[in-house]
């Protein structure tokens, strides 16, 4: 498996390629659930935390959801996210933060060991490969500050 990260541009969106569906339907919609929110515990003790609500309990375990309820609908779930707060325009959604593509990599490079550990749990490494390429792209799209 290779959890590369690809170098961003500020400004540079390349094309997207959701998650391949056998991604959610091995890992399953609660397992799905607890990388996502695996993922924001490791935020909330890096140095991205800050763009994060950490020190609001509930306003951190509502990102939390948000952003499960959007990595579940892009990899072929439930619309949650549709649901909860409409259609994602998730780069609207998040120009009000700083996100430089420092932030970005230390974001994306907090996922390698929690999908690391998914292979263990017998998901195919082409399935959890195509959930890292969507993550390394999009993750891109949302970079909207030099420094």
């Amino acid at each position: 498996m290779k959890l590369t990260i690809t170098n961003g541009e500020i400004g540079v969106r390349p094309p997207v390629t959701k998650p391949h569906p056998g991604f959610l339907d091995s890992v399953g919609e609660e397992r799905f659930k607890k990388l996502v929110y695996d993922h924001y515990d490791l935020i909330e003790v890096s140095d991205v935390a800050f763009l994060f609500p950490i020190h609001d309990e509930d306003d951190f375990a509502e990102a939390k959801q948000h952003a499960f309820d959007f990595l579940i609908q892009i990899s072929g779930g439930p619309d949650y996210f549709n649901q909860s707060r409409g259609a994602p325009q998730m780069v609207g959604r998040h120009a009000p933060f700083r996100i430089d593509e420092a932030g970005r990599k230390t974001w994306l490079s907090l996922y390698a060991p929690l999908l690391e550990a998914l292979e263990d749990e017998g998901i195919k490494e082409e399935y959890i490969q195509s959930f890292w390429d969507y993550l390394d792209v999009f993750s891109m799209w949302l970079v909207n500050t030099k420094n």
